[in-house]
């Protein structure tokens, strides 16, 4: 059985569901507990765990991290919420120098199981120290698990999988998308961390993307089928571990690749992406690989500037036409 349930209800129900199951899972970040959640995400938590399960941190992302990281090497499973990835910044020494490090570094006797979670990304007029895409990098880091998805169902399976795993993860949510809505099923399950999904399936061209990047995709693959163009769209929803497989069988069927990535383009997902498929699908193309990415600057306040900056379903639909050469 299945209801509809926003983004923001799946990522607290996974939450509930885990922090019953283990007692060793608890949520710590800014408003968390009290306010219920800068965005809701935690709402009746701290009625339902209490104050030593649920709790409230001073603005000092270093300082929780910190906590975090080391209440994971102890036998805990923090989940630490960031209010925005962009605050995370802050926190990179304890994410980047101890928890992605802990493992290797003590030759395996400690481990660092723990979530960091938060939205990531632009969302409308942020400026520019508020508007940043984190998953490229954080997926540079040899340590961590990257995650950055918007569908309600595979989202909650996603956290409640990063929760009972035991390496630090970074999970990547959107400020826009805490509203949007898809169906959920009230049974357990969990959703397989590394593992790309079909979103469409169609047989000229594989669009790639992931996060609310992927609501672009299909749009853009929905206007091309009418004008026949059979567009494929993968959804990643891991980024470290990249589910490369998936694309290059995708590939294989429809001879094209565009990449739509929010993130900058210099060094970004789909860079990665792009050479993989020239590794291992290399003679399977019929074009050259092609990217839509955000602008190379940083974002500024202005609505024409944002609307600009960003993917959009006409980029999309220009890249596609470019590698179908029409």
């Amino acid at each position: 059985m299945s209801r509809i349930l926003n983004l923001r209800d799946a990522l607290n129900e996974g939450m509930k569901e885990e922090m019953r199951r283990d007692e060793s899972v608890f949520l710590m970040g800014e408003e968390v507990a009290e306010y219920n959640g800068a965005y809701k995400v935690s709402k009746g938590m701290l009625d339902e765990f209490g104050p030593k399960r649920v709790i409230d941190t001073p603005i000092a992302e270093l300082g929780f991290a910190g906590i975090g990281v080391g209440a994971a090497m102890n036998g805990l499973r923090p989940i630490v919420e960031f209010m925005t990835w962009n605050f995370a910044v802050l926190a990179f020494d304890q994410i980047v120098n101890n928890a992605a490090k802990t493992l290797s570094q003590s030759a395996g006797e400690f481990g660092c199981p723990i979530v960091f979670r938060g939205p990531s990304g632009a969302a409308g007029q942020l400026a520019q120290q508020h508007s940043q895409t984190f998953e490229s990098w954080m997926a540079n880091v040899p340590g961590l698990k990257v995650i950055s998805c918007i569908d309600p169902k595979d989202t909650k399976g996603l956290l409640k999988s990063a929760i009972r795993d035991d390496d630090p993860i970074c999970f990547m949510e959107s400020e826009q998308f805490y509203g949007y809505k898809g169906e959920v099923p009230e049974e357990e399950y969990l959703t397989p961390i590394g593992k790309a999904a079909i979103r469409r399936e169609g047989t000229d061209v594989t669009i790639v993307s992931y996060n609310k990047m992927i609501l672009v995709a299909m749009d853009a693959a929905e206007q091309l089928q009418k004008e026949g163009i059979s567009a494929e769209v993968i959804d990643l929803r891991t980024i470290r571990p990249l589910d490369h497989e998936a694309i290059v069988e995708s590939v294989k069927k429809t001879n094209r690749l565009v990449v739509v990535d929010e993130s900058w383009p210099y060094g970004g997902v789909s860079s990665e992406i792009a050479y993989e498929i020239q590794k291992y699908a290399f003679d399977y193309l019929d074009a050259p690989v092609t990217r839509v990415n955000s602008a190379d600057v940083s974002l500024g306040y202005a609505p024409t500037f944002v609307e600009e900056y960003l993917p959009n379903p006409t980029k999309v639909i220009r890249a596609v036409k470019a590698v179908m050469y029409r």
